[in-house]
């Protein structure tokens, strides 16, 4: 009687370890492809910002946001929580990568988030370039001077 007690108590254990696994190895595939989540969560740590678009990496883990006043923000996947960064005009750099779809990322703000970012096609690579190129510029400085009038405005 000892011993089946034992197997079934063995099996049950076994059991629990198979869910708990799968559930775990669920949980790290998911990422960020599900933009509502995305959404969710960028609303909850700036809930003032309006999102414009979303950009996905290619393996889910990060997401590139374009806000309604051309600022930007940043989300990554930190495993147990997701991380949202608010890109500060003039704070990012970014170069193309070899492969042409993916972007290299400095943010002089957050440098635990830099990292090359690889994304399904170049043409979403330049999208997210062009987001963070119009934030890369501070607001001051996209006034021109009165006296440099570009071609098309002199009459």
């Amino acid at each position: 009687m000892g011993i089946i007690v034992w197997c079934v108590l063995f099996a049950i254990v076994v059991f629990f370890a198979f869910v708990a696994t799968r559930m775990a190895a669920q949980n790290k595939e998911d990422g960020l492809h599900d933009t509502g989540l995305a959404i969710i969560e960028f609303g909850r740590a700036f809930p003032t910002e309006a999102i414009r678009q979303l950009q996905a990496t290619e393996n889910g883990q990060a997401i590139f946001v374009r806000l309604h006043d051309n600022k930007a923000g940043f989300m990554r996947n930190m495993s147990r929580h997701f991380a949202c960064h608010l890109i500060e005009p003039g704070r990012v750099r970014v170069v193309g990568s070899e492969t042409g779809r993916g972007l290299m990322v400095d943010f002089l703000d957050a440098p635990h988030h830099n990292g090359d970012f690889e994304f399904a096609s170049a043409k979403e690579a330049s999208e997210v370039s062009l987001w963070l190129l119009g934030n890369y510029i501070a607001e001051p400085d996209k006034d021109l001077p009165s006296g440099n009038l570009p071609a098309a405005n002199k009459q």
